[in-house]
């Protein structure tokens, strides 16, 4: 298994990063490769709830479910894959409040399938991805929040 450890400092409210990172419409942005297909597919998804992405990488279909199985807002939640092409995945999302800016952490754990095959890809091509994909994620996640651009995102009446 490998763990992805990512800290961001972000200049806009604890609120705001956490409920842009449960954005379904924002994650969207990330890449175009990527797109919720089934279950929460617009809007912040929520505890309980499960989103069906599917993604084009490495010139396959890749299809993943995740569901929030754990929350306590807005200092964190967890996503956790019930269906998809890992062994096992879990990204957990921690929001601290520091000197005026929000802190926010991101613990991902995956295991490829396939046994030592598997081990290999993890380490010759999955960690490398998936650092990367999370490192983009969390940039398009501060510059929104920093800008006027979150009002997008984000309900009416939200901050």
């Amino acid at each position: 298994m490998i763990t992805l450890l990512e800290t961001t400092v972000i200049a806009a409210p604890i609120e705001r990063c956490f409920d842009l990172s449960l954005s379904i419409d924002l994650e969207q942005t990330v890449s175009r490769r990527i797109r919720a297909v089934g279950g929460r597919t617009a809007g912040i998804i929520q505890l309980g709830e499960r989103v069906s992405w599917e993604l084009r990488e490495f010139g396959l279909r890749i299809s993943h479910t995740s569901e929030i199985d754990a929350m306590t807002r807005p200092t964190y939640f967890r996503d956790s894959m019930v269906r998809g092409e890992f062994a096992s995945y879990q990204h957990d999302h921690f929001f601290d409040r520091k000197d005026g800016d929000t802190v926010m952490r991101d613990v991902m754990k995956f295991a490829a399938p396939y046994g030592v095959l598997g081990r290999l890809a993890e380490f010759a091509v999955l960690r490398a991805h998936l650092r990367y994909f999370l490192r983009k994620r969390n940039e398009v996640i501060k510059r929104v929040a920093e800008s006027g651009e979150w009002n997008m995102f984000l309900p009416p009446g939200t901050e």
